[in-house]
């Protein structure tokens, strides 16, 4: 595959930053509601905390979208983020709450499309788990059947029936969901805010959030917030203050990449005919799926542990676009001609259970951090919960399954630099095996 003209962003490559970015705060004010983090989950919580009446106030570092939210492969994923399976053994009682909030949150983001007219090029055609060879298929299986019994829905079949490439061997395609332009969807809901009553201040970095005088006070470069209520939507950015609860989670960059535009006639011959997204069921996966504007998006495989903050602005590494580029030629054998036109990156939050989490620091800090990698679908609906509660002060149940009551987390074991090399190791040991048996294959189909 082709790198040689690549265009390398510290942005996405998804959309353009906006034209309109919103002046900085300047001066201090007061209000009911702050929250800091304009990504999706942020957007969502102050725009519902807006329609309910609040005083509501959003801070934000660079610009609403800047982070994730703009940056993603653009899936709306019904399923729990995770292996299903490990998440099964070691929290049974959680995972048909998981599967629950991952299929609403699906739900919530095609009514949010829907009720506040984002056009973002929605394809509700499903996700499909997809797997490289009889092992991963094997795993397929087991997680559908995990699926089922907790109440979630997704079809299992050849890569003939679920409409994929033939490359795959097949997998599961989710009930709920499917392939958009993030970078749409997140600039859509951004022009639902603004409209809204809240106050929105961009290129606004909060320094320090602490407690006086009864009150949540936010500091900036440019004057300070005085709220009674705080929400964190920080995501993978979250670690900048000691309010922050330990061990929350960590920081990990992920790249994403995107072809050239290829020949209708060439995507017709992969026999993608469902045009699902694929993600394959490696530990770190790979993604690889159509776009409206003839192209295929496609990335992970790689992560990249963050170590210190604030985290850095950068651009992918030439090393990982050519490793992602490889797998792309691998899986597509018949576009190894194709030449990528871009790559871009983004932090994401990792939890060491994979659990998503919500939860409270003591009565007046809300916060919603790592939705491990599903965050696109689940931040914005956990943001409305959030909101809800913060004006009922009930919780819903969707909300309660993932709730934590007391701000203190397991440490961190496979996602150090050490785990991560094993978890690739593993990943390519897989590959291999799968290699090795495609070879054979061919071979014995030869005539004699």
């Amino acid at each position: 595959m082709k790198i040689d003209n690549v265009e390398y962003s510290t942005f996405s490559g998804w959309i353009d930053p906006p034209a309109d970015v919103l002046p900085s705060l300047d001066g201090d004010l007061t209000c009911e509601v702050a929250v800091i983090g304009g990504g999706m989950g942020g957007m969502a919580t102050a725009l519902r905390l807006a329609e309910r009446g609040q005083d509501v106030v959003l801070l934000e570092a660079e610009f609403c979208g800047y982070g994730s939210s703009s940056r993603n492969g653009g899936q709306i994923a019904s399923v729990p983020g995770g292996d299903l399976r490990l998440l099964s053994l070691f929290y049974p009682r959680k995972v048909p709450g998981m599967v629950r909030l991952a299929e609403n949150s699906a739900g919530f983001v095609e009514d949010l499309i829907k009720t506040r007219d984002i056009d973002c090029d929605y394809e509700p055609n499903g996700l499909a788990f997809a797997a490289v060879g009889h092992g991963q298929m094997l795993r397929t299986r087991t997680l559908a059947a995990i699926l089922r019994r907790d109440g979630g829905r997704g079809h299992v079949g050849t890569s003939e029936e679920l409409g994929i490439p033939r490359t795959f061997v097949g997998g599961m395609r989710e009930a709920v969901g499917g392939m958009l332009n993030p970078g749409k969807l997140s600039r859509g809901v951004r022009r639902a805010l603004i409209s809204s009553p809240a106050q929105v201040f961009e290129r606004t970095k909060v320094t320090d959030v602490r407690r006086h005088g009864g009150k949540v006070v936010l500091s900036t470069p440019g004057g300070t917030v005085r709220a009674n209520k705080v929400v964190l939507a920080t995501n993978a950015y979250s670690g900048e203050w000691d309010i922050t609860p330990k061990r929350l989670s960590v920081p990990m960059w992920l790249i994403e990449m995107e072809t050239e535009p290829i020949a209708p006639e060439r995507l017709a011959a992969l026999d993608w005919s469902s045009r699902s997204g694929v993600i394959t069921q490696h530990q770190v996966m790979e993604h690889y799926r159509l776009t409206a504007r003839g192209t295929i998006v496609f990335g992970v495989r790689r992560v990249e542990r963050g170590k210190t903050y604030p985290l850095p602005a950068k651009a992918p590494d030439r090393k990982l676009v050519e490793e992602l580029a490889g797998a792309f030629a691998t899986r597509f054998p018949a576009l190894a001609d194709v030449a990528v036109e871009r790559a871009w990156g983004g932090w994401i939050a990792i939890t060491s259970s994979w659990l998503s989490i919500a939860g409270r620091i003591e009565d007046d800090i809300h916060y919603s951090i790592a939705c491990n990698g599903h965050g696109l679908a689940q931040a914005p609906y956990v943001g409305s919960l959030i909101a809800d509660l913060i004006v009922d002060g009930s919780r819903h149940e969707d909300l309660d399954g993932i709730w934590a009551e007391k701000p203190k987390f397991p440490p961190f074991t496979m996602v150090g630099p050490r785990g991560l090399r094993m978890v690739w190791a593993l990943d390519r040991f897989t590959d291999l095996i799968n290699g090795s048996r495609r070879r054979a294959l061919r071979a014995a189909a030869r005539p004699r």
